[in-house]
């Protein structure tokens, strides 16, 4: 029994067959969602027997390893799970708030080109203690407020979509940190089931879609998702989002250099994106030492802005966070395993 994946409800009705009094469910879950503690033993008003009860059921997760950028004060934190896997997750400081950017799978095999979080393939879906544990792990270590949460690291969310809808009630539900959905974004490559499914949810949060090329072949090349769903289904998809949640979609393209960066790309793109209510995320790619892809110069990046402004699409181009110590998906976990 993963207690810490439990819902206030869930947890009540398991001290009920436990034959605790009900008032325990409220005790645990405050001391497991709102003050955050790592241990069981840290649970002062629980009685010993309870707690050693619990105690094998408890997830907390080991901190492997932490790196602070000198450049923008990002945080990447290398966490070890029970079974031995790891997992990492990101820590960035904004004026608008610390967010957090955690991981819902070990490993992933979406097999996007350009991203380290594929390389090796899937190892296991994460639990939703362990993605509530990655954010419960980084505000005790830096004693901020975690304020807007971005699943957007190693894994394809809609991958483990069950427990990702477990995790996102539960990261939101006043009982605990009672995060704003608004200020939650997930980010998938693009299953279509998925997205209708997720619009059905009742949620509120931003969903971001990873398109990267304007055109089936070249996303292709890029993606194999893209061998299963096409642009039109997925600009389908995403459209019936908006209309059943009234929330934008943000459209995440990665810019590599001399693959999907020209004019060319950003007219075709323009034209596919005309008239969605929508917003175009320009990331330059972090180059990662497997792939030979590296990202594009700023004149590239700034004349692809352009013309997707010029067609009036609302867009934005990432800021780098962390390039000094690895902060891009899948990098340090990579490194970690290759030792």
């Amino acid at each position: 029994m993963d207690i810490m994946s439990l819902n206030i409800n869930e947890l009540t009705a398991f001290c009920k067959e436990q034959g605790l009094p009900v008032f325990r469910a409220k005790q645990l879950y405050e001391w497991m969602h709102k003050k955050l503690v790592s241990s069981v033993d840290e649970m002062s008003n629980i009685p010993k027997n309870i707690r050693d009860m619990l105690r094998e059921d408890y997830v907390s997760l080991a901190v492997l390893e932490r790196y602070i950028s000198k450049l923008d004060g990002t945080n990447k934190f290398l966490f070890g799970l029970k079974d031995g896997n790891v997992v990492e997750s990101v820590w960035m400081p904004y004026e608008h708030g610390n967010s957090v950017c955690i991981s819902s799978q070990v490993g992933c095999r979406m097999g996007c080109r350009f991203c380290a979080s594929a390389i090796g393939g899937l190892t296991r879906n994460l639990a939703p203690s362990e993605m509530l544990g990655q954010i419960y792990a980084i505000q005790r270590l830096t004693g901020e407020r975690v304020s807007h949460v971005v699943v957007m690291g190693t894994g394809e969310p809609f991958d483990n979509y069950d427990n990702l809808i477990h995790f996102l009630h539960m990261i939101s539900d006043e009982h605990g940190l009672n995060i704003s959905q608004r200020n939650i974004t997930v980010s998938t490559c693009g299953i279509v089931p998925k997205i209708y499914a997720l619009a059905e949810e009742g949620l509120s949060i931003t969903l971001a879609i990873s398109l990267h090329a304007p055109t089936d072949e070249e996303r292709k090349n890029l993606m194999p998702i893209a061998n299963q769903y096409t642009i039109g289904e997925l600009l389908e998809a995403a459209g019936d989002y908006f209309a059943k949640t009234k929330r934008r979609v943000t459209f995440e393209y990665s810019l590599v250099a001399g693959e999907n960066d020209s004019e060319a790309h950003a007219d075709k793109l323009a034209e596919l994106l005309s008239g969605m209510s929508c917003h175009v995320n320009l990331i330059p790619i972090n180059p990662i030492k497997e792939r030979n892809f590296t990202h594009s110069d700023k004149k590239s990046i700034d004349n692809f802005k352009f013309v997707l402004e010029k067609n009036h699409i609302n867009v934005t181009i990432r800021r780098g966070m962390g390039r000094d110590i690895n902060a891009a998906c899948g990098q340090l976990r990579k490194k970690y395993i290759s030792g």
